[in-house]
């Protein structure tokens, strides 16, 4: 009988963290549609930039792209402004 009231003690503790997770994973997660993917490919173009993929993850949008020889990963936030280039 004490497991039983552990138990059921412990399930709104469980769902209280679960929706506050979930909470705070949706404020990081970008749509990446065709359409985005089409902004962000034409912008990085316009830099001189060749576009290989592009994801979203960790609250920013990746593209994989090279430009004169040298691979980069470019992160850009939900704005599509550049937030930081790394050189692979």
């Amino acid at each position: 009988m004490q497991n039983l009231k552990k138990s059921f003690m412990l399930i709104p503790a469980v769902a209280i963290s679960l929706y506050g997770a979930a909470a705070f994973a949706s404020e990081d997660d970008l749509r990446l549609n065709s359409e985005t993917k089409t902004e962000i490919t034409e912008q990085l173009t316009q830099e001189g930039y060749e576009v290989r993929k592009i994801e979203a993850e960790d609250g920013y949008y990746e593209a994989y792209a090279i430009k004169n020889g040298a691979r980069y990963e470019i992160y850009l936030d939900k704005k599509l402004k550049i937030a930081k280039v790394k050189e692979d």
